[in-house]
């Protein structure tokens, strides 16, 4: 709290001093406040032509309470710059600029840049990539679509953890191949499944760097891009006969109602087909584990609500100015979503005593 209101106020003294150029820092003065956490003792910036005047806390002033977190909860809600400035006014009676609170929310780079490059576990059971698409400022003034690729991991524990985020315009094999790197640098040895959703180069990149993991093909994406290409008054029936395919007891009888589909449907709608029979290999991987490792590894679902979330406190923004002011905003929205996240998922006692069989020699050296 006394890092946050001292950093405030050394952004106001760079702000006043802007509007001077003979004017200049001159040092700093104690003086004690009480606040939620007790008693703080802060340096108060000064200028040597003593005309700036701390709003934060103004002179006289000596009690402050929740300013640390305030500012910064309220843009993490999806607030303006200039809604937080009247929002803060009205809570405070203090008037701050856009670019003094810019500057307050430019005070948690660090935090993401330690964050982005923290130690990760050693080994995850199940991580899941997928991406979103923001509209982002380049270089040239011009919004460009960017995609943010997100990589969820679960531990052995069954608790969710964010392990990163990447921004790119374009993704293939060479982008993969950075990200797995990345989490390989950081401390991962081991990913025993990676539920994805069709990204282009990336299973021949993770198995690059972790030749184990198995690549699962989210089921649920597969089926939204086959109805995409099936005619509205064909798509009861289609469904109906594709659920044979999705929801058959083992591989052989999927791959059996895949050749009925085909027979049916190949000729009418070849790409649909087509694709269903490119990507089975990973498409079905599922069908080797037991009901409840299935539920969670044939979709996205998991990465799918994180991003649901992210894109409630988004969607009211038309597009971003820059990199950073999307990292950030997205970084504080997941903050306040991971506060739930201390608990395992639901039935995962089963889940792992199934895993560790399946994946005995590699899961052995992991746990405690």
């Amino acid at each position: 709290m006394k890092n946050m209101i001292e950093n405030i106020l050394k952004s106001e003294l760079e702000e006043h001093l802007e509007e001077s150029e003979k004017n200049s820092k001159n040092g700093y003065y104690k003086k004690t406040v009480r606040s939620d956490a007790g008693s703080l003792e802060l340096d108060i910036p000064r200028d040597r032509s003593c005309e700036y005047e701390p709003k934060l806390i103004p002179k006289g002033k000596r009690t402050i309470s929740g300013i640390d977190e305030k500012i910064i909860s309220l843009y993490a809600r999806g607030m303006s710059l200039r809604d937080i400035e009247k929002q803060v006014n009205d809570m405070y009676g203090v008037e701050m600029s856009d670019s003094l609170i810019s500057r307050i929310l430019d005070k948690i780079a660090p935090e993401i840049s330690a964050w982005q490059s923290r130690t990760l576990e050693s080994i995850y059971t199940i991580v899941y990539m997928d991406a979103m698409v923001f509209k982002v400022k380049d270089d040239n003034g011009y919004y460009r679509n960017k995609s943010l690729h997100f990589a969820i991991g679960i531990t052995l524990e069954g608790k969710k953890d964010l392990l990163g985020m990447w921004l790119t315009n374009n993704e293939g094999a060479k982008f993969w191949l950075s990200v797995v790197t990345d989490l390989k640098n950081r401390g991962v040895e081991d990913i025993l499944i990676a539920s994805v959703d069709g990204l282009r180069g990336f299973s021949e990149a993770i198995n690059s760097v972790f030749p184990k993991t198995i690549v699962q093909r989210c089921i649920i994406h597969q089926i939204r891009y086959s109805l995409k290409y099936v005619g509205s008054k064909c798509q009861k029936e289609f469904m109906s006969d594709l659920k044979k395919v999705y929801k058959a007891p083992t591989k052989s009888a999927a791959e059996d109602a895949l050749e009925d589909l085909s027979a049916k449907w190949g000729e009418k709608y070849p790409m649909v087909i087509n694709s269903w029979k490119t990507n089975w290999a990973e498409l079905s991987t599922y069908f080797e584990y037991s009901e409840p490792i299935r539920r969670i590894i044939y979709t996205t679902n998991t990465v799918e609500g994180f991003n649901r979330q992210i894109r409630k406190i988004t969607k009211s923004k038309g597009g971003f100015t820059n990199d950073d002011a999307l990292f950030k905003i997205v970084f504080l929205v997941y903050k306040d979503i991971s506060k739930k996240w201390d608990k395992a998922i639901s039935n995962w006692a089963e889940i792992m005593s199934q895993l560790s069989i399946v994946f005995n020699e590699r899961i052995a050296g992991h746990l405690s």
